[in-house]
């Protein structure tokens, strides 16, 4: 039985843009490699980019929820029978 396979972490998709840039950057790569590299440097930034909007949604509604927290005075007076 295999495990399903797991949506890579926004730093994995970092890394490889790096990575894939680092390759461009050197200027050795033919042009077909260089589109096929460009397209997967793509996938990989709107996926970096999806991720980062789910985290910022999340931290919204963290925000919006501790808006709603209310507080009551603590008191050193117990009651205790």
């Amino acid at each position: 039985m295999s495990a399903a396979p797991r949506k890579a972490s926004f730093e994995k998709h970092l890394a490889e843009l790096e990575a894939i840039v680092e390759r461009l950057e050197q200027g050795e790569v033919p042009l077909e490699d260089l589109l096929v590299q460009y397209e997967t440097g793509m996938k990989h930034l709107r996926e970096a980019q999806r991720i980062l909007q789910e985290a910022e949604l999340r931290i919204e509604q963290l925000k919006k929820a501790g808006e709603q927290i209310q507080t009551a005075p603590f008191s050193f007076d117990q009651e205790e029978a």
